[in-house]
Parts: C-alpha cells; structure tokens; sequence
C-alpha cells in the first residue's frame, strides 16, 4: 500500500533563490483636446455630490460616514478643490472619487476637470456636548431655568 508521492508546485528552493523581477508601470495617456469641455455651476456640482451621498449612504456606511463633511467648491471652469477633514478620510473618499467624478464629467459633458486636495482642518471641528453645556444654553433662552437650577440643585455632570 504505497502512496504516489505528488508535487505541490510550490518550491523552497525556487523561493529562497527567487529574483526579484521589474515590474514595469503602464500609464494610459488620455488626450482631452478633443472632448466636449461644457460649463457646469458650483450648483451642479453640489447637487450631484448630494445625490451621489444619498446614493451611497446605505450601501457603503462606512464610506458615507467618512465623506459626507467633504466640501466640493469649483475654482475656476476646470478645477474642483476638494476640502477634506483627514487622511483617513481621504483614503475612503479616493475609494469613491473616480466613480463619483467620472460620473460627474459624463453629466457635464466637461472632461477637462482637474481636481484639488486641500486639508481642511476647521471642519475637523467637533464639539463635545455634554449635559451642563446643553442645560447652559436652555439658559440662555430661559433664564428662569437658572433660579430652578439654583433651588433643585440639579446633577449636570
């Protein structure tokens, strides 16, 4: 009872004397002399970026959740500055920007866009609200809240 002995295909030699091989880079060259070049608003823009989000929303949350503070501001007729919170949330928006763009120059008729990073950080912004700063402002709409305060010392901590 002698079993066939088999190869596997996998060698320990031919890995441990394995050449590293070039690997060669293929850039693709698009002309856009000869595209359609149409004008497109700042208004056009945002409304297929809302409607690209709500696209998105359900289907990729995480994703969704990453984007939806990005700003998209036109700078001139062929250039879209994207201001982005974070790095980590560029990398989720790099997921998406070809599908969304893409989308966006077919709509236009406009292939001549060019697109801009920008970081930043005043929408990073996030305030901590706790129950003493939302009490605060009940306050300042109704100042009768702080007498009530005062007698039933409340526990805003």
């Amino acid at each position: 009872m002698s079993k066939q002995g088999f190869s596997s295909g996998f060698s320990i030699n031919s890995f441990i004397n394995k050449e590293e091989k070039e690997e060669k880079e293929e850039t693709v060259v698009t002309k856009t002399d000869n595209l359609p070049q149409h004008h497109f608003t700042e208004t056009d823009l945002l409304m297929e970026w809302n409607l690209f989000l709500k696209q998105i929303q359900f289907k990729q949350a995480v994703v969704y959740n990453a984007v939806k503070s990005f700003k998209l501001v036109k700078i001139d007729e062929s250039n879209v500055q994207v201001l982005y919170p974070s790095d980590s949330a560029k990398v989720e928006f790099d997921k998406i920007s070809g599908e969304f763009f893409n989308h966006f120059k077919r709509k236009v008729l406009n292939y001549s866009i060019e697109i801009d990073y920008k970081k930043d950080i005043q929408n990073l912004k996030i305030e901590v609200v706790t129950k003493k700063k939302i009490f605060e402002k009940f306050i300042e709409k109704n100042p009768l809240l702080k007498d009530l305060d005062d007698l039933m010392k409340f526990d805003l901590s």
